[in-house]
């Protein structure tokens, strides 16, 4: 068996605005993110830290780092998912989010999970 079939995440994202929180007159747009997180290879393994890119519509980026998602590690044996729900804002009415998860098995592989990129834009932005 392969390594790429051991050590598989699946990452899916949904985003969507959040008007109560925003405030376009300030260039502030808040968007909501729900992410499901799916262990499809034949090991379990735990989500250790997290890196996003989080682009505005003007190509401005910041980067975010830190240890697990929502305050946890979730560990997931293979077929498990795990969903949470957390969000971002930027100064644009549109941008993107990126990244990967840095994911340990249980044999102790250190392996990255990307995050495929996704679109924050704010209702009837885009055509």
């Amino acid at each position: 068996m392969s390594n790429s079939e051991k050590y598989r995440i699946q990452v899916e994202a949904v985003a969507e605005y959040v008007a109560e929180q925003s405030d376009p007159d300030d260039d502030r747009y808040v968007f909501a993110y729900r992410i499901t997180v799916t262990n499809t290879g034949t090991v379990s393994a735990q989500l250790i830290s997290r890196h996003w890119v989080i682009t505005d519509g003007t190509g401005k980026q910041q980067e975010v780092r830190g240890l697990g998602v929502i305050g946890e590690q979730p560990v997931l044996a293979p077929g498990e998912k795990f969903d949470y729900t957390s969000g971002s804002s930027i100064a644009t009415a549109v941008g993107t989010m990126h990244g990967s998860y840095q994911m340990v098995a249980e044999d102790g592989h250190k392996f990255e999970a990307e995050i495929p990129p996704f679109m924050l834009a704010m209702p009837r932005v885009l055509h």
